[in-house]
């Protein structure tokens, strides 16, 4: 299974940017799609970002569509979650998640999870 490290999380303001990176070590990410998630205190989690495992295949949550942009870079095992024009309501820890199988890209129940990285927006 492999492990996951999110990092890049913190405090910015409303409008600002950020870029989170997921870590994947004990197997190369290059056989997972790769997925960002979020939860906001009080707030179930949900889905943000995911890219396929094969052909880049992307999808967004509707509420970052066009702000943020997930990409991976297999050489180095790791993911990234690009956030721009940030809005005080993706305040909320972010997750990385990876998956070996096939299927919807937002609805399957991935494998690996990281501990999280917390984002907090100001307005």
């Amino acid at each position: 299974q492999v492990q996951l490290v999110e990092s890049g999380g913190g405090l910015v303001q409303a409008g600002g940017s950020l870029r989170l990176s997921c870590a994947a070590s004990g197997r190369s990410s290059s056989g997972y799609s790769m997925a960002w998630f979020r939860q906001a205190p009080g707030k179930e989690r949900e889905f943000v970002a995911a890219i396929s495992r094969s052909d880049g295949r992307t999808d967004y949550a509707d509420s970052v569509k066009g702000r943020f942009t997930i990409s991976r870079d297999n050489a180095k095992n790791t993911v990234y979650l690009q956030m721009n024009n940030l809005k005080p309501e993706d305040t909320a820890i972010y997750y990385c998640a990876a998956d070996p199988g096939y299927g919807s890209l937002r609805t399957r129940t991935y494998a690996s999870w990281g501990q999280g990285t917390q984002v907090t927006v100001s307005s």
